[in-house]
């Protein structure tokens, strides 16, 4: 079966100056980003800090500090307090946010089979 032949009538396009509806689109709004898609993969790697998280994302701390919320806001991730002095959190996947892992294992292997050979 193809990809178009998967694809529901009510994803065509209502008019020729308007884009199509589609649930992939609205997607990448939430986690159409590196660093969001980075985020998500060491949470599911088991690292819920926020200084673990940026030392094996690399992302500069006003990234990652933004991302965490966006994705908080999205419900991809809540936070948690593990300690009152000082005042720390970590962040661990919803329900949502762990159903983004196979996109994950599959977006690696495609990286690993065709991105990595650059």
């Amino acid at each position: 079966m193809s990809y178009a032949s998967t694809v529901s009538l009510n994803n065509e396009p209502t008019g020729k100056a308007q884009p199509r509806v589609c649930p992939i689109a609205d997607a990448l709004d939430v986690v159409g980003d590196r660093w969001s898609l980075l985020i998500l993969r060491e949470l599911s790697f088991d690292v819920h800090r926020f200084n673990d998280i940026r030392a094996n994302t690399g992302a500069p701390r006003e990234t990652l500090t933004t991302r965490l919320r966006e994705l908080e806001q999205a419900g991809l991730i809540l936070r948690r307090r593990y300690s009152e002095h000082p005042p720390r959190e970590e962040y661990l996947l919803t329900d949502a946010g762990a159903a983004i892992t196979p996109v994950l294992r599959a977006l690696r292997s495609w990286g690993e089979t065709y991105a990595s050979q650059r």
